[in-house]
């Protein structure tokens, strides 16, 4: 007899959250895309340790580990850059762990401002958190504003 759960265990769970940047998109992909490996430990303010395994050259296929502290506990994993497209995308996926990263922009021409879009998805929750999916995609949804918020921040400060 298989067990029938009240949720679907394979859907994952998203955030999501778009900010303008008033700056033309080259410069915006060029902070988050083209100097990724130097910048992003700056924005996601819970990575509390960082290391390229492939240099700090961006490209498909280079990966990283990170630890990162959430709610008290230190969470390791490693990831691979699995898409990037100068001035349009960067997107890596957790490989020890199932998470998905997607910074997208986008812009009119070169004009500004620039809209930059993070989406975080949890590709899997395990049985037992699912009860707490609501909360879990509620931290995600706020993980993913502060983390526009801290980007167009950052960009405002260092020049992006």
């Amino acid at each position: 007899m298989q067990i029938k759960f009240p949720f679907d265990l394979s859907k994952p769970v998203v955030g999501e959250a778009s900010i303008e940047i008033n700056k033309p998109v080259h410069d915006v992909f060029s902070y988050i895309g083209e100097h990724f490996f130097d910048n992003y430990p700056k924005w996601s303010v819970e990575v509390v340790e960082f290391e390229p395994l492939d240099g700090k050259e961006v490209f498909i296929g280079a990966k990283a580990k990170q630890v990162r502290k959430d709610n008290g506990a230190e969470v390791e994993s490693v990831f691979e850059i699995t898409d990037y497209q100068p001035s349009i995308k960067l997107i890596f996926k957790g490989l020890t762990e199932p998470y998905q990263h997607s910074y997208l922009l986008e812009s009119s021409e070169q004009k500004q401002p620039t809209r930059l879009t993070f989406r975080f998805e949890l590709l899997e929750l395990e049985v037992f958190m699912r009860p707490f999916e609501k909360l879990i995609r509620s931290a995600i949804e706020e993980g993913a504003e502060n983390t526009v918020e801290n980007i167009k921040n950052l960009i405002a400060v260092e020049g992006g």
